[in-house]
């Protein structure tokens, strides 16, 4: 997550876990398989989190923002080149986190704008089709070093903005007034993490 996959070699690995390749490889065929193993633990994880999100969550832009707290906290470790990596070198690992992409945050996207819409925080005047899509490129848009070169812009920071633009397209007058509570709670908690 923190320097990408290609740089990153099965000698290092088997080093930082103090083991020999040889052990490594008597549980995946090769480096590619190592990959496509722990992206299916990553999209475990994430779908798990995701799920827990919609249960916890007050209403439907309260979850978005729990996703972006968690999303957040994952940003600050990961490089930027790590998509491209998966998609240049280890096309099954990248079909897998499309597939992921696709279905799974697709129909969790769908999910929440329903919600909104039924609680009354989004509108309603909306093809939920269309705006879900939208909302998923353009979270996937900030590992695009075209679009976001990362020595320029701060990945979280990108991400957020999107997320808080996404919000306020489809939201309703009282769903306004919730961005703008989980606005100040979100500020006040990373002001609250740098002073301590």
């Amino acid at each position: 997550m923190r320097y990408g996959i290609r740089s990153i070699t099965m000698d290092e690995i088997a080093s930082q876990l103090g083991i020999s390749k040889k052990t490594i490889y008597q549980f995946f065929t090769d480096k590619d398989d190592m990959v496509s193993a722990v992206i299916e633990v990553e999209i475990k994880k994430n779908e798990d989190e995701c799920d827990q999100f919609s249960i916890d969550a007050k209403d439907a832009v309260h979850e978005i923002f729990l996703a972006l707290e968690d999303l957040d906290e994952m940003l600050k470790y990961m490089n930027p080149l790590l998509l491209y990596d998966l998609e240049k070198h280890h096309p099954r690992a990248f079909l897998k986190m499309r597939e992921y992409k696709y279905q799974f945050l697709y129909q969790k996207m769908t999910d929440n704008l329903k919600r909104g819409v039924a609680e009354g925080t989004y509108r309603s005047d909306f093809q939920i089709d269309i705006v879900a899509k939208n909302r998923i490129e353009s979270a996937f848009s900030v590992f695009n070093p075209d679009l976001f070169p990362h020595t320029r812009y701060k990945i979280s920071e990108v991400n957020y903005e999107l997320a808080v633009l996404f919000l306020h397209g489809v939201a309703s007058e009282k769903g306004k007034q919730l961005i703008e509570k989980y606005t100040i709670e979100r500020h006040k908690k990373l002001s609250h993490e740098q002073n301590t």
